[in-house]
């Protein structure tokens, strides 16, 4: 059970939203600095991992790259750590197939955003998700991020959808805890924080836990929050939420996109274009803050 007494979380309660690292050139994934990524992050607190996401640069990876990429992390971490397929497109056709092919890759579940860019009415909407749901026998995870899409999966819209069988979570990126705490309190799926900043107070309300893309760089103090809120430490989860705060703020909320203070952090190669790197004060800054965070 979890904090609040509900069903235990489908993918466990800390998952990384983890970078695809690239060889030096950019132009290939590489395999074996994911294989080291995805190992220590496990091993430093994740339950599971989030691949081919938005930290993953899943715009500029192509269909070949990522059902390799999802084999070489299965390898790594074996059987018993969740692996989340991000599968979301612009077209339904499309989003099935990414769908069955992270199926036969070894991914246990799906993160799915709703049909952006032709901006899709909410009807139309439910229906994409059905028929992503309906195409093959993994549990798929509604991605509400609309500042991304350009749409919002609606809280009604998720009401509706809580009916699916395999549809089991939510990851919430909207910024809109009202609308959260609706769906926690009229339906059995999971809503995890999407948000950085907002790990603690949706957790308080009974959210599942977080997909982290700080949780790269720090998946230890990530987890702790969690943990002393599990263990009735409510000051103590604030306390380490506080701590986190200014990497957070730095990681999340600087105007560069995750997937680049990540690798502005790690050594997992370039990102890709558009994309640009950190510049060197962004650097610096993030560096200063992690290490303070990691020497208190």
């Amino acid at each position: 059970m979890t904090h609040d007494g509900t069903a235990l979380p489908p993918f466990g309660p800390v998952l990384c939203a983890m970078v695809t690292p690239f060889t030096p050139s950019g132009e290939a994934p590489d395999h074996d600095r994911a294989a080291r990524l995805d190992t220590d992050l496990v091993a430093r607190g994740c339950d599971g991992l989030v691949l081919n996401g938005t930290t993953g640069e899943s715009p500029t990876t192509s269909d070949a790259e990522k059902a390799p990429l999802l084999r070489a992390v299965r390898e790594a971490v074996g059987e018993g750590v969740p692996l989340v397929a991000g599968v979301g497109t612009a077209d339904t056709a499309h989003t099935t197939e990414l769908a069955r092919q992270a199926e036969a890759a070894g991914a246990d579940g799906l993160l799915v955003v709703p049909p952006y860019f032709s901006r899709p009415p909410q009807a139309a909407v439910e229906a994409h998700f059905r028929r992503v749901a309906d195409a093959t026998g993994l549990p798929p995870a509604l991605y509400d991020i609309p500042g991304r899409t350009g749409v919002r999966i609606e809280p009604d819209t998720v009401l509706r959808l809580a009916d699916h069988p395999r549809i089991v979570a939510v990851k919430d990126c909207s910024y809109d805890l009202p609308a959260a705490t609706k769906v926690l309190a009229r339906t059995p799926l999971a809503v995890y924080s999407g948000c950085d900043e907002l790990d603690l107070p949706l957790y308080a309300i009974g959210g599942a836990g977080c997909v982290s893309t700080v949780a790269n760089a720090a998946p230890g103090a990530v987890r702790a929050v969690l943990d002393a809120f599990d263990a009735g430490d409510t000051a103590g989860a604030a306390r380490w939420h506080r701590r986190l705060l200014p990497l957070t703020e730095l990681m999340m909320a600087s105007g560069l996109p995750g997937a680049v203070t990540v690798k502005a952090l790690l050594d997992a190669g370039p990102v890709r274009e558009p994309l640009q790197p950190a510049d060197r004060g962004a650097v610096d800054g993030l560096r200063r803050a992690y290490e303070e965070l990691v020497s208190r």
